[in-house]
């Protein structure tokens, strides 16, 4: 595993990182199921045809490190409708944001989360993201990079969430 912190690129994603990045999501997806979290990603989720709708959005990216894709996520604008009905807490400001998801390393790379953070927050001042109560590893860089939880929220397909929320005014403080 790398341990150096050699620059990282990252780069909107294209159909021709589809194969990588189903590595490296079938990478993540044994890597939680290892972790205690086999209930996130089930069913080789993410399918072709979800990455494939992500990358016409246009906000599907890839990690490249010494030119090889080592991770990658989506980073949306706008509101997001699972995100609406929050339970057990609530957002502190209604602010606009953008929402974190799909977030996957091929584990050859220390401090993914934290560049992509730094990443969203040069586009985006509000961010929000989301994880299953069992990825304690995904829990743990959450926290590490400061965000706030603020409650529970179901997917779209009802799963609950933790659900978490950070401006880059509490990153600067």
């Amino acid at each position: 595993m790398e341990t150096t912190d050699h620059p990282m690129e990252i780069r909107l994603a294209t159909e021709e990182d589809i194969p990588r990045m189903q590595e490296i999501f079938r990478h993540a997806r044994q890597f939680m199921a290892d972790k205690g979290n086999p209930n996130q990603w089930t069913e080789g989720y993410p399918a072709a045809e979800l990455i494939r709708e992500d990358i016409a959005h246009g906000d599907c990216f890839v990690c490249l490190s010494e030119g090889r894709t080592v991770a990658t996520f989506v980073l949306r604008s706008g509101d997001d409708p699972t995100y609406t009905v929050i339970y057990d807490g609530q957002w502190p400001d209604s602010r606009p944001y953008a929402t974190i998801h799909r977030i996957a390393s091929s584990g050859d790379r220390h401090g993914i989360f934290h560049h992509i953070i730094r990443f969203a927050l040069t586009r985006y001042d509000t961010l929000r993201i989301d994880t299953h109560q069992d990825n304690a590893p995904m829990r743990h860089a959450i926290a590490k990079e400061g965000f706030t939880y603020c409650g529970l929220i179901h997917c779209w397909n009802g799963d609950e969430r933790l659900a978490f929320h950070l401006s880059k005014t509490q990153k600067e403080e």
